[in-house]
């Protein structure tokens, strides 16, 4: 199994103590998290995309950009770029540079995104959303494999012959797609061959586990071998000390501020204690064993090979976050990525032909798209990054 650290930048008062950082000190903090997490041995690193408070993430690629620059190993995602609301030039011209400055280590996960401010900032509505994210995925892929694209679409100027710049590095880039429980999401990935990163965060593991199903149910309508499927799943928190008393003890007035959080918003949350929320949703609070355990278990119904954790302290004090996460790589993370097996991420080896290194585990997600004006001629095949 691998592990990804993301962050959605959350700025707001710390649910413990109310303290409210500046938005220069929270970015700065993300920055400091991911080199933590790259020290600690996490296999990536992710930033989200919202637009609205209390989020100050409206701008992934500078973000990862500046963890390009301070970090040397780890993989960079996006954790999701929302191609919903970005012009798909502008966006492949953003993560083609930032291809190139991370030196090969950038991974997309896309979706629509969500939250009332996209539609006044971007005019974009929850009848076209889907459609816009279906537009500004096939053509970012276009970009991103053809040297000149010519194209017509319902959202933005078209384009004849058009020449993108820099050329990225990487020739293709994976592309996961991100998704809650909506099937817009899980058929764009089954039909292009992308993997899937389930969100698994807001409710039991049912919904989440039935949209992986139907993933992989698209996945072989769509002609792509069974085992060429890969899915990501999230968790809704984490927190490990060496007994559960210890670890629930420290975290229920963090989960109970979150409560009341909800009801300030007016909100009905749908794990009302800390206790319901450990025994069904994906929250991984209590001892190492236990935490190993519930992964399996949700393995077992997801199949998921690579997992996310929250990267930010979220209440807890520094000395707190960082010791659990040491005890994560020290006592869980070797253990899970023994008993369940998972493809590796794929370095960059400067090859000489922008092309990451071939794997023998399969062939590169995505076949040639149905309608898409001939775009993909030469494109059928290359290499999946696995």
């Amino acid at each position: 199994m691998k592990f990804l650290a993301i962050t959605l930048i959350v700025h707001g008062p710390d649910p413990i103590t109310g303290e409210l950082k500046s938005t220069n000190a929270r970015l700065r903090e993300v920055v400091e998290n991911a080199v933590l997490a790259e020290e600690l041995g996490f296999d990536g690193f992710g930033v989200g995309e919202r637009h609205e408070r209390p989020f100050i993430s409206s701008s992934p690629p500078v973000v990862l950009s500046h963890i390009a620059a301070r970090t040397s190993t780890i993989r960079l995602f996006t954790a999701v770029t929302t191609l919903s609301l970005l012009d798909p030039v502008r966006a492949y011209e953003d993560y083609a540079t930032l291809d190139h400055l991370s030196g090969g280590r950038l991974e997309l996960i896309i979706g629509k995104g969500n939250g009332a401010a996209q539609a006044q900032l971007f005019h974009v509505t929850g009848e076209d959303q889907w459609e816009r994210n279906r537009e500004g995925y096939e053509l970012f892929r276009r970009l991103w494999r053809e040297d000149k694209v010519t194209w017509s679409g319902k959202f933005r100027p078209s384009l004849t012959d058009a020449e993108t710049w820099p050329r990225p590095l990487q020739r293709p880039i994976r592309v996961w797609h991100g998704s809650a429980t909506s099937e817009e999401s899980v058929e764009l990935a089954a039909l292009y061959g992308d993997p899937l990163f389930s969100a698994n965060v807001s409710n039991p593991v049912e919904p989440y586990a039935e949209l992986v199903r139907h993933y992989r149910e698209r996945w072989e309508f769509h002609g792509h071998d069974p085992a060429d499927a890969l899915v990501g799943a999230g968790t809704a928190g984490y927190y490990a000390t060496k007994n559960s008393q210890d670890a629930i003890e420290t975290y229920r007035p963090i989960f109970n501020a979150r409560l009341e959080l909800f009801k300030k918003v007016g909100v009905d949350p749908v794990f009302h204690t800390l206790e319901d929320a450990i025994e069904r949703s994906s929250i991984l609070v209590g001892s190492p064993q236990q935490i190993i355990d519930k992964v399996h278990r949700y393995h077992e119904r997801l199949g998921h090979e690579v997992m996310h954790l929250h990267a930010d302290a979220d209440g807890l004090t520094d000395k707190q976050h960082r010791t659990a996460l040491e005890l994560f790589q020290s006592d869980i993370a070797p253990v899970l990525r023994a008993e369940i097996p998972s493809r590796p991420f794929l370095r960059y080896e400067g090859s000489g032909h922008g092309r990451p290194g071939a794997t023998s585990q399969s062939a590169e997600q995505g076949s040639p798209s149905p309608g898409s004006q001939g775009a993909e001629r030469g494109d059928a095949r290359g290499e999946r990054q696995s």
